[in-house]
C-alpha cells in the first residue's frame, strides 16, 4: 500500500499509478485496485480525478517530468558533442536497470490505439519533446539533417528501450554506440 500520514490523496494515488501501471500494465490496473493501493475512498478518487483515464494522463506526465530531468541531467553541461552519447548511454543504462519493464510511453500506446485519446496525445507530448531535443542538439552540431536525423534518433531510442528489456546491458551499450555514430556521423560526436 503506497498509503503514508501526510502525503496528500491526489499523490497517493498518483504514486499507486506509477507502481502499478508501469509493472503490470495500465488496463490490467482498475479503479478499486488504485484506490486500495492509496488507501483512499472511490469518493475522494473521483474528486481528485474524474476518470481512471484522467490519473493515466498524470502518470505519463509525471513519467514525461522524471525523464526529461533524467536525460537533461546526463547531458547537463556537456558540449553538444559529448551530450548525444551522454544521452544515449543514460538511456541504454536506465533500459538495463532494475525493474526495467520496457518503456511507459510505448507499453501505454500499445494500450490505447486512437492516435486522438489524451493519452496518446501525452505520449505524443513526450516523442515531440525528445525529437525537438535532439534537432536542437543536432543543429548546434551543424548537422545537416537536425529534424530528419533527431526522428532516426527517436527510433533508435524505441530501439534500445526494447532491447534493454530483453537483451544485456554490455550488447545494449556497445550496440547503442555503434548504431548513434553510424545515424549521425563519427565526425559529428566524441564519446
Amino acid at each position: 500500500m503506497v498509503s503514508e500520514k501526510g502525503i496528500p490523496p491526489a499523490q497517493r494515488l498518483l504514486d499507486a499509478a506509477v507502481q502499478l501501471f508501469y509493472a503490470e500494465g495500465i488496463h490490467a490496473v482498475g479503479v478499486e485496485r488504485l484506490i486500495a493501493e492509496a488507501g483512499v475512498t472511490k469518493a475522494t478518487f473521483y474528486r481528485h480525478y474524474r476518470s481512471k483515464d484522467d490519473l493515466v494522463v498524470a502518470y505519463l506526465e509525471h513519467k514525461d517530468t522524471t525523464t526529461r530531468a533524467a536525460l537533461l541531467g546526463a547531458t547537463a553541461g556537456l558540449e553538444p558533442q559529448q551530450a548525444l552519447p551522454a544521452l544515449f548511454a543514460a538511456i541504454a543504462a536506465y533500459s538495463c536497470g532494475p525493474g526495467f519493464r520496457g518503456c511507459p510511453f510505448i507499453n501505454a500506446a500499445s494500450e490505447y490505439p486512437d492516435r486522438t485519446h489524451p493519452v496518446r496525445q501525452a505520449v505524443t507530448a513526450h516523442r515531440t519533446w525528445l525529437r525537438t531535443t535532439l534537432s536542437e542538439l543536432l543543429a548546434a552540431l551543424d548537422h545537416p539533417e537536425p529534424e530528419s536525423t533527431a526522428r532516426q534518433l527517436v527510433y533508435l531510442r524505441d530501439g534500445i528501450l526494447m532491447a534493454g528489456y530483453l537483451d544485456s546491458p554490455d550488447a545494449v551499450d556497445a550496440t547503442a554506440r555503434h548504431a548513434l555514430l553510424g545515424i549521425v556521423g563519427e565526425h559529428t560526436v566524441h564519446n
